[in-house]
């Protein structure tokens, strides 16, 4: 179960978001598409807003575009900038012009928004630009939390496993809202299932690192860093913030399990008639699933 952060706030009529972050290639544009379609289904008010000004291939319609006020290609084009810099002039820009984002929010009928947000990981790391933009949002009365997407096959080795840990970590402090860590494409873990040193708890809970400093030790060419490989360890264990929740976006119930995690983490309380969709929906899921079952005679354990 993943470690969720939360908030106790209350104002009249509450507005709820979840704040999509991750490395390129996370698999956030395809969750921000799957999870609008799946909390329609449950008749929930929801928009998606693109807060990413180099996104061009968008699978969702935005309800409010960050490229209509400024991209990256426009950026680039009048200040010579590279990609990497463009895109800190235009959080930075959007930043500057908080008005219009919370002007198109209020526009909105909707109370409940999917920031899709650029993949850059500096911009939740060291960059202040985004933690500002959502700290005055919640200020305002907005219930957010991030959902942090990264990549599941980095679990297959201990170096990749420990950059991942410490990249959380990082943005948790960083950002300074409700978090929820999301191992994404998890229905893909069986493709390399064989390069697990661990079994799937050990990931998603975090359970004892000395286990990960050993195989850190044995890997070729990382023995002379023994003392680094403990204290980053040490330090992910000392903090005890980071955990997973692995995700299938294809699969409406590990949607579910997810959607839970997030509502308790931005305080999000769905009524009778959201609850009442939920069980027809989840109970037509789980009777496909137990058909499919049947029929294969293989259950997915990873999601």
């Amino acid at each position: 179960m993943a470690l969720v952060q939360t908030r106790n706030l209350k104002f009249t009529n509450p507005i709820f978001g979840q704040l999509v972050i991750g490395p390129p290639g996370s698999g956030k544009t395809t969750y921000c598409e799957k999870v609008t379609e799946f909390y329609k289904e449950l008749d929930r008010k929801v928009s998606v807003v693109n807060l990413d000004p180099a996104n061009e291939n968008m699978k969702y319609e935005a309800e409010i575009d960050v490229m209509q006020l400024i991209s990256v290609e426009d950026a680039m084009n009048h200040f010579n900038l590279g990609p990497n810099g463009a895109l800190m002039y235009c959080m930075e820009y959007l930043e500057t012009n908080f008005d219009w984002l919370l002007e198109q929010l209020k526009k909105s009928s909707s109370n409940y928004f999917i920031f899709d947000c650029p993949g850059q990981v500096e911009l939740y790391t060291h960059h202040k630009s985004m933690g500002n933009i959502f700290e005055k949002l919640e200020k305002l009365g907005y219930h957010l939390c991030t959902v942090h997407l990264i990549d599941s096959h980095y679990c297959s080795q201990p170096t990749k496993f420990i950059s991942t840990l410490l990249l959380s970590l990082n943005t948790m402090l960083q950002m300074k809202l409700p978090h929820v860590n999301v191992l994404s494409k998890a229905d893909l873990l069986k493709q390399f299932e064989s390069k697990l040193l661990f079994n799937l708890d050990f990931y998603t809970d975090v359970l004892d690192l000395q286990y990960l400093i050993d195989a850190l030790d044995a890997s070729p060419g990382f023995q002379k860093y023994k003392k680094l490989n403990a204290a980053i360890v040490s330090m992910v264990e000392d903090y005890s913030l980071v955990s997973f929740q692995p995700l299938d976006v294809n699969r409406k119930e590990s949607l579910l399990r997810l959607k839970n995690l997030i509502d308790k983490a931005n305080g999000y309380c769905y009524g009778a008639g959201e609850e009442k969709n939920v069980n027809a929906l989840m109970a037509c899921a789980v009777g496909a699933e137990n058909e499919l079952s049947r029929m294969s005679n293989d259950v997915d354990p990873y999601v």
